[in-house]
């Protein structure tokens, strides 16, 4: 079956009304920007001609059930379909809180947007003729009721059935944490894996299985494409911060029979009361970066002195927000030869160190 269709992506839009906007004062997001900026795209996207809209996770600022009503209203109005998922801070915790909803109350909200069954956290259906999408639920909570990015065992097993039960479909996943390492060592870095899908080693190759090689994500905040054996992770950057990014996607069968996917990533250039608002969040994160800076500094690998990670911190204060523009290529010929290549290597580089720049305009195939 030939396919032609226009989709977009919204991710972390983190919604936020202003009563409801605590004082963070280490955060490099800017709440206050999130409904302005989410109407600005909204617009933009009705008119755009597009067929569906996902938002794969952190819909709201931390869970709060007012974000999350203004929100679901909001969604219905628009003239396309609209599908959700959770993440991290839509459900922090595993019961409602004075302010927040529980894990189980989330899919109450969204029923229009794809939870045609409420007493379940993740979905199947079909989009269009011949495309399916699986919207998955990655939040679970451990025994000391922390937060953990994990599929559970019943959500695995009914993955498999459905994917069994996929017939010659194009099936699109999404999830909101990564599935696929967007940044070098994720997996195991104090600071990454925490955005890794911890269990993502077993959903791969049930995606592989099954041929599926579209996943879209969130979480991570940052304009980036990976590829593991033919599973591609798109995932998109926040509407709330540095660039302010979202993307609009438009997939066709060619004369040879392959998809082809094409990318694009438009950004919220300014919002009323933030006329220069890139330039604003650029040097917010670039001002609150140093502890975090430091961090990858003095953990393994480079494992640096603190003395020597104070003098190169101040090097690496747009390295977060060049990361999350995507596309970024380094030049850290100046740091010791460990640190150079340590940091050179989360540019947008292939193995052999070639320009790879396909993180927010591009053409995918397969």
């Amino acid at each position: 079956m030939k396919l032609d269709f226009r989709f977009a992506i919204v991710s972390d839009p983190h919604v936020a009304l202003p009563e409801t906007i605590g004082d963070y004062l280490s955060r490099f997001h800017l709440f206050e920007v999130s409904i302005p900026a989410l109407e600005i795209v909204l617009k933009n996207l009705e008119q755009q001609d597009i067929d569906f809209l996902l938002l794969p996770g952190d819909l709201t600022q931390d869970g709060e059930p007012e974000n999350h009503t203004w929100l679901a209203q909001r969604l219905a109005k628009l003239p396309f379909p609209v599908y959700v998922v959770p993440g991290n801070h839509d459900v922090p915790t595993l019961l409602p809180t004075p302010s927040s909803i529980g894990l189980k109350d989330f899919p109450h909200y969204y029923h229009q947007f794809g939870y045609d069954n409420p007493q379940q956290m993740y979905y199947t259906c079909q989009l269009l003729p011949g495309v399916q999408l699986i919207g998955l639920n990655s939040n679970q909570f451990n025994e000391q009721g922390k937060q953990i990015g994990r599929l559970d065992d019943t959500q695995l097993a009914w993955l498999e059935q459905v994917l069994a039960d996929v017939d010659e479909q194009l099936v699109l996943v999404m999830v909101h944490h990564n599935v696929v390492e967007h940044l070098p060592g994720q997996s195991h870095h104090s600071l990454g894996r925490r955005y890794m899908l911890e269990n993502a080693p077993i959903l791969l190759p049930m995606l592989q299985k099954s041929g599926v090689q579209l996943v879209f994500t969130g979480h991570l905040h940052v304009q980036d494409i990976a590829c593991h054996q033919d599973v591609y992770d798109i995932t998109t950057g926040s509407l709330v911060s540095y660039p302010h990014p979202y993307r609009i996607l438009h997939l066709s069968t060619d004369s040879q029979g392959r998809h082809c996917l094409q990318i694009e990533s438009p950004r919220v250039e300014s919002v009323p009361g933030w006329e220069t608002l890139p330039q604003v969040s650029r040097q917010l994160m670039g001002s609150r970066s140093r502890p975090f800076m430091l961090k990858l500094l003095t953990e393994a690998p480079l494992n640096l002195p603190l003395a020597d990670a104070e003098e190169l911190a101040p090097c690496l204060q747009d390295f977060w927000a060049n990361i999350a523009n995507g596309d970024a290529i380094f030049d850290f010929s100046h740091f010791p030869p460990p640190a150079r290549r340590y940091f050179e290597g989360f540019g947008a580089i292939t193995c052999d160190g070639k320009p790879n720049l396909i993180d927010n305009h591009t053409t995918l195939f397969f």
